[in-house]
């Protein structure tokens, strides 16, 4: 789970207590690096009859991020067996497949349909859009993909709701739900901006106290929510009362 999230390495310790107080605490050193690690420790009893010993662990572990490898737009574009038409962004030729865009967006499914003109033709040009953001939203959801990260989850959700990707709006709901360090106040607005409920509903029950409600309730960005999000953060408040 964690290392799907970009998480390469847990570094830290365990702590290993005997509730009957046969051993001392023992401290454990972990450096993590793999999906399945063993970690082992050996104690030495004083007591030499059989006794039955009732343990407990108790882990203090950080995690740490592998740097994530920026994709190749040109690679993930390059020409190949497995596409069959070419969309031209700022002027540069985007090779990509029908069928695969088709799967994931509404939007593309209609423009390569027969309905339209352009559906018919060898090039097709993607308009008001840079060809940096267009690989961003792409190399999101191709099977070569690169995980969204707080600097870029606010155009790939800008992105995905133009061209129609919910798969895309997921990806970054997950990010936003489990990984993001962005504030609580900042998460609510994209959730209610991008119709993310269960993000919403995260942040809502994060805000554990009257202070906290009251002090989301009192920003500016407060009268720009939905009636919907509002009421949730009303009766929140209502909660501590």
């Amino acid at each position: 789970m964690l290392y799907s999230q970009g998480v390469d390495r847990l570094t830290g310790y365990i702590e290993l207590k005997d509730t009957g107080n046969e051993f001392l605490p023992q401290k454990i050193d972990v450096d993590l690096t793999k999906v399945e690690q063993n970690v082992t420790k050996s104690v030495i009893i004083e007591n030499d009859s059989n006794i039955h010993l009732k343990v407990s662990f108790e882990y203090y572990l950080t995690p740490h991020y592998a740097h994530p490898k920026k994709v190749s737009y040109e690679d993930l574009f390059a020409p190949s067996d497995m596409n069959d038409t070419v969309l031209v962004v700022e002027g540069k030729k985007i090779h990509v497949n029908k069928v695969f865009l088709s799967y994931h967006s509404d939007y593309f499914k209609a423009l390569f349909s027969k309905s339209f003109k352009e559906g018919s033709l060898s090039e097709i040009e993607i308009k008001e859009v840079s060809y940096d953001d267009f690989g961003l939203l792409c190399s999101s959801f191709y099977p070569s993909h690169q995980f969204p990260n707080d600097q870029t989850v606010e155009k790939l959700l800008e992105m995905s709701r133009r061209f129609l990707l919910p798969s895309v709006t997921k990806i970054v709901e997950h990010h936003l739900s489990h990984i993001s360090k962005i504030a609580i106040p900042k998460k609510i607005w994209l959730a209610d901006e991008y119709s993310m409920d269960y993000l919403l509903d995260k942040c809502i029950r994060q805000m554990d106290s009257m202070e906290k409600a009251k002090k989301l309730k009192e920003l500016p960005e407060f009268d720009k929510l939905t009636d919907k999000t509002r009421s949730l953060i009303l009766g929140r408040i209502m909660d501590f009362m």
